[in-house]
């Protein structure tokens, strides 16, 4: 999901994602990735792009060849998931800003289980645009149910 946002003047284009989930046919994720590719190409250059979403990926605590896009700040391990998130990135000219904050666990892990905590949702936005985002963490919150 896509909305373009006129502020003062400069265009702002909020996009929403959510990644197929590890385990389901790569054909599913081949063609979630060429859909994001076709958003960020539509967007043009001059306008501010913020990505957030599921992405169902691990990037890890750590940036490990990735310095220009992961902060150093992240959660765990990285996964395949993740590093082919990292991929895009790289590929957009993007930064995950989530990472480029020191937070605690409670403000990096966005999935909780009996089982597991992972961090696999994130905010991406342009280098070029990073000054924009002074802060970025997870807000725990009750979850709603029916």
């Amino acid at each position: 999901m896509s909305t373009k946002l006129i502020i003062g003047g400069s265009s702002v284009n909020i996009c929403s994602a959510y990644a197929p989930q590890e385990g389901l046919y790569e054909e599913e994720k081949k063609r979630f990735w060429e859909r994001l590719d076709e958003v960020v190409r539509g967007v043009p250059s001059l306008e501010m792009i913020f990505i957030g979403g599921d992405f169902n990926g691990h990037i890890g605590s750590l940036p490990m060849g990735y310095d220009d896009m992961h902060g150093g700040f992240g959660f765990g391990d990285r996964n395949v998931e993740g590093a082919a998130l990292l991929d895009v990135v790289r590929a957009f000219g993007f930064v995950v800003v989530n990472s480029s904050f020191s937070k605690k666990e409670e403000h990096l892990v966005t999935f909780r289980s009996r089982l597991a905590k992972t961090q696999i949702n994130f905010l991406m936005l342009r280098k070029g645009d990073r000054a924009m985002c002074k802060d970025c963490k997870v807000i725990p919150s009750e979850n709603l149910a029916t």
